[in-house]
């Protein structure tokens, strides 16, 4: 039986899992398909920054490393009652499959069905980005999961 609160993403990136990893973790390379300014550090317990996400601050800290393979990070929204930073779990394996690396993200502890379905929505529209531009090619502006 599934959680009923819980986002499951996967998606199939055309880059190898090393790749895949650097777009999650490099503040550089994540500004590439997410945020307009970013801050990480990569180890349990360092922090996972991200601004400009439709107009909003994502922030939390790692709680699991394995380079190449695996992501674990708390996360939330600064100002934000619902979902406040810290409060929720996103966990992220890299898996190698197919000449790429098939991604799969689970993210967990979200209050309710209506914040559940707008991280859906968020997750649909930056994990697309992530597989365009780790394969190499530019995802363009970002105009945020709702932009038509």
């Amino acid at each position: 039986m599934t959680e009923p609160l819980v986002v499951r993403r996967e998606t199939h990136i055309a880059a190898p899992p090393a790749t895949v990893f650097a777009f999650l973790t490099d503040p550089e390379k994540i500004l590439s398909w997410m945020g307009a300014e970013a801050e990480t550090e990569a180890h349990p317990g360092g922090l996972y920054l991200v601004k400009g996400i439709g107009g909003r601050v994502a922030r939390g800290a790692f709680r699991e490393v394995v380079p190449v393979h695996r992501l674990a990070y708390s996360f939330g929204w600064d100002g934000d009652e619902e979902v406040p930073p810290g409060s929720s779990l996103v966990e992220i394996d890299l898996i190698d499959r197919d000449g790429g690396t098939l991604l799969r993200m689970t993210h967990s502890g979200l209050p309710n069905a209506a914040t559940c379905a707008g991280h859906d929505a968020g997750w649909a529209h930056y994990l697309g980005r992530l597989a365009i531009a780790a394969a190499g090619r530019d995802p363009g502006i970002d105009r945020g999961p709702h932009a038509t």
